[in-house]
């Protein structure tokens, strides 16, 4: 009954999040519900039975969209100032939130510890004796192949896509040129002044 009533709950959390990860008009509210969706997705796999990926989630993917959140701050210069001014404004519902996402880990714990759900005979059929890694590789490069190749390709659309998007243009610059750079003595650069009491630097 357990399992039933954790698998229901976080599947609802997982799409709830998706959907506010892309509504969500400020970037980094939207890593946040992201990062919030992953560790529900974790706890789906958890219930499964597959430790593996609920941990790969986890300690791979979090720690990916932190990165992600540290390029998104770099390249959409985000409003620090006003985050701050509404970060008293939004502290309570931030509270709460965490804790419904601890009481979500210790209920997914319980869940397994019930013995999870009876879902890999229908998602992902493998010998009952075969460890979970062994069974995972042996589906994704046999059974399902040909997805894993293209979640590989949208993956790399992905990537170019931000690269296009985050390339800019800079005018207005001069060009560089290293080998004039290289060439370059310390005498030509650096002038050694003595100067006297009182007249400052000259600019």
């Amino acid at each position: 009954m357990i399992q039933t009533l954790a698998f229901y709950l976080f599947a609802i959390v997982v799409i709830a999040a998706a959907v506010l990860t892309i509504t969500a008009r400020n970037p980094v509210h939207s890593v946040l519900w992201l990062i919030l969706a992953f560790f529900n997705a974790a706890g789906l796999m958890l219930i499964a039975g597959a430790e593996f990926i609920a941990m790969l989630l986890v300690i791979v993917y979090v720690g990916a969209v932190a990165v992600l959140f540290l390029f998104v701050v770099m390249m959409l210069d985000v409003d620090f100032a006003e985050m701050r001014a509404g970060f008293m404004r939004y502290l309570p519902f931030g509270l709460l939130l965490a804790l419904v996402l601890a009481a979500e880990v210790i209920f997914a714990v319980a869940a397994w510890n019930a013995g999870g759900v009876d879902m890999g005979a229908r998602i992902a059929p493998a010998a009952g004796d075969m460890p979970n890694i062994e069974a995972m590789g042996r589906l994704l490069y046999t059974r399902y192949l040909y997805i894993f190749e293209a979640a590989g390709l949208v993956l790399l659309v992905a990537m170019v896509g931000a690269i296009v998007l985050t390339h800019r243009t800079r005018g207005g610059t001069r060009p560089q040129n290293i080998a004039r750079q290289v060439r370059r003595r310390p005498q030509d650069s650096t002038r050694n002044m003595k100067p006297s009491v009182g007249q400052g630097v000259e600019l």
